[in-house]
């Protein structure tokens, strides 16, 4: 339903966009100014406005690709041009008139200004393209005050937010697996949205399973599901909710277990009778037949509190309740750190923890960036990461 209503909104401003564009194009030379050559620019425009639209209906995946990259390039120009037309509007009101001998030197400010609004465009869009494919590694350091067995420390490495499917693939992965690898973990856990809401998306899922269990690590890597990890029509990356159950396509299940990943769906394991890790269900969609997931005090519940205890949860939510619940480390996913700038600024307003650590009580909470990205296929003011966590015990 809320589609009908962003509709209308998404035309009005790319209408206004384009008006801006011809506007610019006129400026620079008269032969913008020709009917024919401003129809053709229409007709690529239109078609690059329209690709969202056209690519939920008609899933072709070249299609599909160039739409989450025009919605990522859409973003910075509606804020460009904004920005540009608030900057000219206060300048017209500290200059009320213009005398027309100025026009000349009005029109060649527009088109420089224009210039360094389309290049900065450009340069964000293929600054962020480029920059979500990049994935660095991100450490911390923290201790627990319990004993773990013969142990004295372990390392930890978290991903998450892998969103395989259209905008990420085999050659991500690959990278993901070679970083990993490279630090010698003892343990790795996803923490959630592991798929891009379509299996069918995926290129070769075969291949992906046989890169993912290429993971070397003493204890095995283990799993929980976000709010991603379900089959379900998404629209420039956002899903839409309605009546049907929200269910995991059984093949994203089995992909896990070929790829040799372990899958915890709001259960919890003692590993080498040392440590407990537990995977919570998602909050959002907790689905395969679980309508309420388990309470951080239920979770706990059955444990020897005695040992560590280590929770993988998609979203970073309930951080107190877990914290006075007995956990040690809870690991997360989810916010993406906002992914595009100015959503790296106001993601901290929706979240306690939005990105990296935060100690509550005697739980610390670390939250990754993610690896992959959704909708827009791009990173600005963000990275895609892996983290790794040396833990020590006292």
């Amino acid at each position: 339903m809320i589609a009908v209503f962003l509709a209308p909104v998404y035309l009005i401003l790319n209408a206004y966009i384009f008006r801006w564009l011809i506007r610019f194009m006129g400026a620079c030379t008269h032969h913008f100014q020709k009917t024919w050559v401003r129809l053709i620019v229409l007709a690529f425009y239109g078609f690059l406005a329209l690709s969202i639209l056209l690519a939920f209906f008609w899933p072709a995946r070249w299609l599909i690709y160039i739409s989450n990259i025009w919605f990522g390039t859409l973003c910075y120009i509606l804020l460009t041009i904004l920005v540009a037309d608030g900057i000219r509007l206060i300048a017209k009101l500290i200059v009320k008139r213009m005398k027309k001998r100025e026009w000349k030197e009005s029109r060649r400010l527009f088109v420089a200004s224009g210039t360094l609004c389309i290049s900065l465009i450009l340069s964000l869009s293929v600054y962020g393209y480029l920059n979500a494919r990049q994935i660095h590694t991100t450490d911390y350091s923290v201790t627990i005050k319990k004993s773990c067995k013969d142990l004295d420390s372990m390392k930890v490495v978290l991903v998450a937010d892998l969103h395989l499917g259209y905008s990420v693939g085999n050659a991500q992965m690959s990278q993901m697996v070679r970083k990993i690898n490279a630090q010698d973990p003892d343990l790795v856990v996803i923490a959630g949205d592991i798929f891009d809401n379509n299996y069918d998306a995926l290129k070769n899922p075969d291949k992906i399973a046989r890169t993912l269990r290429g993971i070397k690590s003493n204890y095995g890597v283990y799993a929980c599901y976000g709010n991603h990890d379900i089959q379900e029509k998404i629209l420039a990356g956002f899903t839409f909710s309605h009546d049907k159950k929200k269910m995991s396509d059984p093949r994203m299940d089995q992909f896990l277990k070929d790829a040799n990943i372990q899958f915890l769906h709001d259960e919890g394991v003692l590993i080498d009778d040392s440590f407990y890790l537990f995977g919570r269900a998602d909050k959002e969609r907790p689905g395969r037949g679980i309508s309420k997931r388990l309470s951080p005090k239920e979770l706990t519940k059955e444990m020897d509190t005695d040992k560590p205890i280590l929770v993988i949860d998609h979203e970073p939510d309930q951080l107190q309740e877990l914290a006075d619940a007995g956990v040690d480390i809870d690991l997360c996913g989810h916010t993406h750190d906002g992914q595009m700038f100015p959503g790296n600024l106001t993601i901290k307003l929706l979240w306690e923890n939005p990105c990296g650590y935060l100690k509550k009580d005697q739980m610390h909470n670390i939250v990754t960036s993610g690896v992959g990205v959704f909708g827009p296929n791009m990173r600005v003011g963000t990275k895609s990461e892996i983290c790794v966590i040396d833990v020590g015990f006292q």
